[in-house]
């Protein structure tokens, strides 16, 4: 069974047909997905929808790009929401400096905010980064020495240095459908030197659609596609990757139920 470790399905391009998401994405051998937080004025839609079923999870937290208007500068409101047990992770929270749509100190103080919740609660930080790759490898080291947290970069898009420092701190690297798009070799060399033991799939829907649904709205049981091409660049059948990242999946947001996902694949 596969596992889609970020997709945003309070968004309006899924959320106008939730069910249908869900129904084809078991189709698609999708067991269980991680929906992400976003914004704490829109977090109680977020996880209404995994309330509503088993073997779907969210975490919590304020993008880089809401950062002006609901960034955060200390962890509280952050813990409090973690006290649901369908909440698992903490983000996605980090750096974009891409479109600046929040000032850059915002952004930063923001992040140290979540990397404390993910310390103090031990949930995974669920980091964004783009165009800040030296920025968010600072903040995540400067961090570290204060205390260890667990994480991942999800989407990477980022250079190989990133990913060198992610698994320097015991991070995992989660890929999208970037994966891929033609022009993304470099990503597909880094990917090709990750250890499978760190990996993580994820569609981000209903964004980036991979080949061969390009074009269209992306949606968890698309995620089969980048599972398929990050098997053949590990040189390993799709059979072990899935097995692999939907492992690593329940190692890293062990407050998952995986027995949740393995009655959704069955039943």
């Amino acid at each position: 069974m596969l596992i889609d470790s970020h997709c945003h399905l309070d968004f309006p391009e899924l959320a106008t047909d939730e069910s249908g998401v869900l129904a084809r994405a078991k189709t698609a051998g999708v067991a269980g997905m991680l929906t992400i937080g976003t914004r704490l004025d829109q977090f109680d839609k977020v996880r209404a929808i995994a309330e509503r079923h088993g073997n779907v999870w969210c975490s919590v937290g304020v993008h880089p790009h809401e950062a002006k208007e609901e960034g955060q500068s200390t962890p509280d409101r952050l813990i409090e929401a973690t006290r649901h047990p369908k909440v698992i992770g903490i983000g996605e929270t980090g750096l974009d400096f891409y479109y600046e749509h929040s000032p850059r100190a915002e952004q930063a103080e923001s992040f140290r905010a979540h990397i404390a919740a993910s310390r103090q609660t031990g949930l995974p930080l669920i980091v964004h980064t783009r165009d800040a790759d030296q920025e968010t490898g600072d903040i995540l080291e400067d961090e570290y020495g204060k205390g260890a947290f667990p994480g991942l970069i999800h989407c990477f898009s980022s250079g190989p240095e990133v990913a060198r420092q992610a698994l320097a701190l015991g991070m995992y690297i989660s890929i999208s459908g970037i994966v891929t798009f033609k022009a993304a070799e470099s990503l597909r060399t880094i990917v090709r030197d990750i250890p499978l033991d760190r990996l993580l799939v994820e569609t981000d829907a209903p964004y980036l659609a991979p080949v061969p649904k390009r074009g269209k709205t992306n949606e968890p049981a698309f995620v089969a596609h980048t599972a398929a091409k990050v098997a053949e660049l590990k040189g390993v059948t799709v059979a072990e990757l899935e097995a692999a990242t939907t492992e690593n999946f329940f190692k890293l947001f062990s407050k998952a139920q995986r027995a949740q996902a393995e009655r959704a694949a069955c039943a």
